[in-house]
């Protein structure tokens, strides 16, 4: 069975229930959620031996987070436990109009210190050199700060030596960086590294103000990236292996709640397929089929069976 090793923050979510209790006060249901750590329910869904890399805290509701990740079979042997912390919070706050709005608690979350302590950082490489594929994001990449960066850049190489293959989705959130700059000479740093890269086009407009495929292939023209897949929401998936351009098809989707972890869903289906041995365009496939599940029902992580349900049907 193929391992990976997904590197993140897993928070606490808040979202609200659409009724008040009988004091008109907020209802608020309690669960957890982060990209990476999205991606990798599906992942261990899947099949994929799936292990998860962050810090916690010591406090009950780290405790409850580690007992989600093993109801989902993913391992928690690289986690590392702070005492007297505990992790981000965040809170859904639904507009008049449909849209959600996120609320941030998450600068004293023990995992932003991820790769600032050489000594934790050279066991945690010891252990990474031993999966298949590591994966990480931009938002990885924009709580572990400066001095975390640094680290990793040395990690990473380390590991493409050993043998395992990085994956990257950029996934960028103006709020976590102090301008596009630095988030721009993070993204180029770590692409470097990238075996399979998963961009969205949204972000990448967002990233350098264009969205276009010719744009994107002409920024990273200089880049060793194996696979580059371009996410387009609705339309098609674009793979492109040593300057060849694949097309994959996106079925249309009706009944659509809820458009949150659609991307992080996708890489999940996209990294289990290549790492079983699918071809890129049947990962694409499979990844664009799981991506379909999900945004049929509201949260990032849907119900097992469900799930389950969805992707087979």
């Amino acid at each position: 069975m193929a391992h990976i090793a997904a590197i993140g923050e897993v928070m606490v979510e808040l979202s609200p229930f659409p009724v008040n209790d009988a004091n008109g006060r907020d209802v608020m249901a309690l669960s957890f959620a982060g990209d990476t750590y999205n991606t990798s329910v599906y992942m261990a869904r899947l099949g994929l031996q799936t292990d998860y890399v962050t810090q916690l805290g010591d406090d009950p509701y780290s405790a409850r987070i580690l007992d989600a990740m093993k109801a989902e079979n993913i391992s928690t042997g690289f986690i590392k436990q702070l005492p007297g912390r505990s992790p981000g919070l965040y809170i859904i706050r639904n507009t008049p109009d449909g849209e959600r709005e996120f609320f941030y608690w998450r600068k004293e979350a023990p995992a932003r210190e991820l790769f600032s302590n050489p000594d934790t950082t050279r066991e945690l490489t010891e252990k990474l050199s031993k999966v298949n594929c590591v994966y990480l994001s931009g938002i990885t990449l924009a709580i572990i700060g400066e001095e975390g960066r640094k680290a990793l850049l040395q990690v990473l190489p380390q590991l493409r030596e050993k043998g395992v293959q990085i994956a990257f989705d950029s996934n960028f959130r103006p709020r976590l960086w102090a301008d596009r700059q630095q988030a721009q000479q993070a993204m180029r740093d770590i692409l470097q590294f990238t075996d399979i890269a998963l961009l969205t086009l949204d972000d990448e407009d967002l990233l350098w103000g264009d969205d276009s495929v010719e744009g994107c292939i002409e920024r990273y023209k200089d880049v060793a990236i194996k696979e580059l897949v371009l996410k387009r929401g609705a339309s098609d998936t674009i793979i492109i292996q040593q300057g060849q351009q694949t097309r994959v098809p996106v079925p249309p989707v009706s009944n659509i709640v809820d458009t949150t972890g659609a991307g992080d869903t996708f890489n999940a289906g996209y990294l289990a397929g290549r790492l079983n041995g699918l071809s890129p365009v049947d990962a694409a496939k499979q990844g664009t089929r799981c991506a379909a599940a999900v945004i049929r029902h509201r949260g990032g992580v849907i119900d097992k069976a469900v799930f389950h349900k969805e992707i087979q049907g």
